[in-house]
């Protein structure tokens, strides 16, 4: 299986740089990515990946789909060949290892159980702190049969027959929806979820890309999605589309340092994951926005940033879902805003790579900026375009998107923001470095 090597290592920093400029083809969407191959892996037949995200999270769930019997072959950057396994996974004789990668080891898990295979599931220690049984809970009422110390990882599945159910998650969540809609593929009877706030409905629209059959209505309790059991895929090929919360980054970049103007092309448009893009234009960013082809039944669309005066807004809670992963630079703009920003509805980032919320919070307070992390929530103080002092050390605890919201303050801040280790960037974004030098960034070793 492929390993590529991470392209930062070690202490890095960003410098105040001059006027961003240039196109961004968004990086290859990591929700998506993770979808196609466990779908592919699981389908009849054969598919094809185009534009996959060679991330290391997304790699590890590429040796996952591989070990349980999939044929994976990596055909050159981005392009892969999937052999399904029809719904039947073996079990693995080692351990799988999802490394940093709540996405990839929760919905492998409902992916396994449906199937009925087991595996032993394992990551890294940041990954091993984090609640699983969010996840396993479900699965074993429809039964599963999951044994593990403290309802994180390391966690064993052991073989099982599984049978539908109707779930309510109790947080919002589309992992969780997720695991057990794909569990419910090899389920027997009518898997039914029903969200009472939306989150991003990726899995739905691959689902139904490979040919599966669900029924999805709004009701009075919210978004209620009906999976009859079982059923099997139909190998396709997929056009993965841009990470909607991968390129925050440029797009907050573009905004702070002024004379900016960039474009970003093939970014996923989806409701579910636009929050940020919606929250910007209340704080008055300059953003132009046209309509792409559609990519894995999915619209896209590119965007023209350009470098503007922003202002402190009030983001509700009920948006957090269509953005929990891009708050960190969020509250990196909110710095350069003028006047308050308060973020509502955050208690799902203390689950996070790390204490996402705590972490923003030091970020910030770090380099000048005053900012407060409630028990579910986040206020920043704006200082106004050009006052953010910078020259704080961030402690990114391992998070990458902790650690990318570092470096684009540094962009703007009078001082050089530095990080402690750039390694984990590679989780996500493995590009990022080189994709923001090209607009102009100075980044560099610290």
């Amino acid at each position: 299986m492929t390993q590529l090597a991470p392209p930062l290592q070690g202490p890095f920093l960003a410098r105040q740089s001059g006027p961003l400029s240039g196109t961004l083809a968004a990086p290859a969407d990591k929700s998506v990515s993770h979808r196609a191959l466990i779908f592919a892996a699981l389908a009849d037949g054969e598919s094809r990946i185009e534009g996959l995200l060679e991330s290391e999270d997304v790699l590890n769930t590429a040796r996952a789909v591989a070990a349980l019997g999939a044929g994976v072959e990596r055909l050159g950057p981005g392009s892969w060949h999937v052999k399904g396994t029809g719904g039947r996974f073996t079990t693995p004789e080692a351990p799988l290892d999802f490394g940093n990668s709540g996405t990839g080891v929760r919905l492998m898990m409902g992916a396994i159980a449906g199937s009925g295979a087991g595996a032993v599931f394992t990551g890294d220690a940041s990954l091993s702190s984090r609640p699983m049984r969010r996840v396993t809970d479900p699965l074993e009422l429809m039964g599963a049969r999951f044994a593990s110390t403290d309802g994180r990882l390391p966690a064993t599945l052991t073989p099982s027959t599984l049978h539908g159910i109707a779930y309510a998650p109790p947080i919002a969540s589309a992992q969780v929806k997720s695991a057990v809609l794909l569990a419910g593929l090899g389920a027997e009877g009518e898997t039914i979820v029903t969200e009472h706030h939306a989150t991003r409905d990726h899995t739905e629209t691959m689902l139904r890309a490979f040919g599966v059959s669900l029924d999805i209505t709004r009701t009075e309790a919210g978004i209620r999605i009906s999976l009859p059991g079982p059923q099997s895929l139909q190998a396709r090929d997929v056009s993965v589309p841009g990470d909607p919360s991968s390129i925050g980054f440029a797009l907050v970049a573009a905004l702070i340092v002024p004379g900016s103007s960039l474009r970003i092309t093939g970014v996923m448009d989806n409701p579910a994951r636009t929050g940020l893009i919606e929250t910007l234009r209340e704080m008055g960013a300059d953003l132009e926005i046209t309509p792409g082809p559609d990519m894995a039944g999915e619209r896209t669309m590119d965007i023209i940033a350009r470098a503007s005066q922003l202002h402190g807004v009030d983001v509700p809670a009920e948006r957090a879902p269509s953005m929990i992963d891009e708050y960190p630079v969020l509250g990196v703009a909110a710095a350069f805003a003028t006047g308050t920003t308060h973020m509502a509805g955050l208690a799902e980032l203390r689950a996070k790579e790390s204490d996402r919320l705590a972490g923003t919070a030091d970020l910030l307070g770090g380099n000048g900026v005053e900012a407060e992390a409630g028990e579910d929530s986040l206020t920043v103080h704006g200082k106004g375009p050009g006052l953010v002092v910078g020259g704080g050390m961030v402690a990114t605890h391992h998070d990458h998107r902790l650690a990318m919201s570092a470096l684009v303050l540094g962009l703007a801040a009078r001082q050089a923001v530095s990080i402690d280790d750039a390694a984990m960037i590679a989780t996500s974004y493995p590009g990022f470095a080189d994709d923001m030098k090209a607009l102009g960034a100075i980044l560099e070793p610290a």
